[in-house]
């Protein structure tokens, strides 16, 4: 919701008692600027005001269309209900409903919270997206809604999608199905337009990473295994598809050791001999940083006392990746769900 001013701590204008409204609030904003605002184009805005008619509550004759805080908030839960896979029709019932009610002092039944998910493979209501929307495809519903709410730069409706997403469908489906998809037509965004998209897949891959980075991390390992070594080749540096592994491994009980992004082959070789892991996973995005030498010295590495050595599965993921130039001992997953499977069959014979 839209708050005012004195809301954030601002004081309100000397010589005008606190309870006078604020001339420029009540002035409004112009479409233009309500659109910013969003993270929507003008003519998305005035696309719903002609098809849904959620425009201005008052309008003058003759004066261009100004939007007020409470106008505002109705397309702010327009916004927010269709990122969330409502079609927009029904959307903007919802918010008029929540106008209606707040000016009333009654409770509407369509609060957005109220307002419940569509099922699992439904085909929403496409809302307009204008220029700067994401095209994502024939996707499931929270991925359009993720790439709309990060069109928007809305960090708190992508964070609840990511979340509710990771926890409904398990982290290998989320990835699959949702974050992958999102973050594709962003990169594909960004080539397309140059730096005006860079600030939208930064803000997607940094809440990502959070997001998978959580389920990691409070997950305890709970299989007495030997753990999983993960890893960016040297000049990689990529690292969220070695977080995803990380929080679907973290669902399954099974541990790991997280390197991270661009690891030194001396660090990298010391690590496996320190932690004597069941496998090792080294990523590689580009053929420019896939280190082949540094898979065939991973993969004869051994440790232990004489007698009783052991080595690790060495699994070489991510396109980066020529399979005719793989040494023998080094396996390709071509998916998420596969890298999984053959790191779990790895540490648990």
């Amino acid at each position: 919701m839209v708050t005012s001013p004195a809301a954030h701590g601002a004081r309100p204008h000397a010589g005008r008692p606190a309870s006078v409204p604020d001339p420029l609030e009540e002035a409004g904003l112009p479409t233009g600027g309500v659109a910013q605002r969003l993270g929507v184009s003008p003519t998305t805005v005035r696309s719903w005001e002609r098809r849904y008619g959620i425009g201005p509550a008052h309008r003058e004759s003759g004066h261009h269309r100004r939007w007020s805080p409470r106008d505002i908030a109705v397309l702010e839960t327009m916004c927010r209900l269709t990122a969330r896979g409502v079609p927009p029709n029904e959307a903007a019932r919802a918010a008029l409903a929540d106008r209606t009610a707040d000016r009333t002092g009654t409770s509407g039944p369509t609060h957005p919270e109220q307002v419940p998910h569509l099922p699992n493979g439904a085909r929403p209501g496409h809302g307009a997206g204008g220029s700067r929307a994401l095209r994502v495809g024939t996707v499931r519903p929270e991925c359009r809604g993720l790439a709309r709410a990060a069109v928007r730069l809305d960090a708190p409706e992508v964070v609840r999608i990511l979340s509710e997403t990771v926890d409904t469908l398990g982290v290998i489906d989320a990835w699959t199905e949702v974050i992958m998809p999102a973050l594709r037509a962003a990169g594909r965004k960004w080539v397309a337009d140059g730096e005006q998209y860079v600030e939208v897949e930064h803000l997607l891959s940094w809440h990502v990473s959070s997001v998978l980075r959580g389920v990691a991390v409070r997950t305890p390992a709970t299989r007495p295994v030997p753990p999983v070594l993960l890893a960016a080749a040297p000049a990689e540096l990529h690292s969220l598809p070695l977080e995803a592994t990380a929080a679907a491994l973290a669902e399954r009980g099974l541990p790991f050791r997280m390197l991270g992004a661009a690891v030194p082959p001396r660090a990298l070789l010391d690590a496996v001999r320190r932690t004597g892991p069941g496998a090792v996973m080294i990523w590689s995005q580009d053929r420019h940083t896939a280190d082949y030498g540094l898979l065939g010295r991973a993969a004869a590495s051994v440790w232990g006392p004489r007698g009783s050595r052991g080595g690790a599965v060495v699994v070489a993921a991510g396109p980066g990746w020529a399979r005719g130039r793989l040494p023998a001992a080094a396996t390709v997953p071509r998916t998420l769900a596969d890298a999984v499977a053959l790191l779990e069959k790895a540490v648990t014979g």
